[in-house]
């Protein structure tokens, strides 16, 4: 194997990454067992052999967007540290930026909530346990601000970012969500103690 070859992914990744734009794509619903193995260059059985099932896939590719999303929150925390207004407001740029792109569907933890109502189905489980992870490090936030009242900011936070995954798939690129940094600033200084 020459220096600049790549070694060949392993199937188990190549699973997982291409559920992962498949899901992300048509929803994971839409997407079959066939066309995965299809897409990914494998058999069947290894998909069984490296998941189990479905909802075993499902899972690992919504638990690799959950630390894709908590390695930006963290880049947004450490380009600012001790500043937790400073912090917020780079992860809504970020936001922002991401959710203008013209493939952008909003987040794949929110939409596997969405199609799986059930709240025993795995991936609402997972879905779930983030979006409460991210309303308690927004509340933080909000307290290491000296938010007047920190719990209805991290609330109304939460809110915000939601809204982002949702209407930048109802209008695109040009739409709302690129305006959220804007409102993030506004909102956070609405709830900041005034100077006297």
């Amino acid at each position: 194997m020459s220096e600049s070859a790549s070694p060949p992914r392993r199937a188990i990744d190549k699973l997982r990454d291409t559920a992962r734009e498949l899901f992300y794509r048509d929803g994971i619903r839409a997407v079959g067992v066939d066309e995965i193995v299809a897409q990914a260059g494998v058999t069947k059985p290894t998909l069984y052999r490296s998941f189990g099932s479905k909802d075993e896939l499902t899972v690992a590719v919504l638990r690799q967007s959950e630390a894709g999303f908590w390695a930006r929150f963290d880049a947004s925390v450490a380009e600012h540290p001790g500043d937790p207004r400073a912090q917020l407001l780079a992860f809504f740029a970020g936001l922002a930026e991401r959710s203008t792109k013209e493939d952008y569907r909003g987040c794949a933890l929110t939409n596997a909530a969405v199609e799986y109502p059930d709240r025993d189905h795995p991936a609402r489980i997972v879905s779930e346990a983030h979006k409460r992870d991210l309303r308690e490090r927004l509340r933080g936030k909000a307290a290491e601000m000296g938010a007047v009242d920190p719990a209805a900011l991290g609330d109304a936070l939460t809110l915000l970012v939601e809204g982002v995954y949702v209407s930048s798939q109802l209008f695109g690129p040009g739409g709302p969500s690129g305006a959220v940094g804007v409102a993030a600033a506004a909102l956070i200084d609405a709830y900041l103690p005034r100077a006297s």
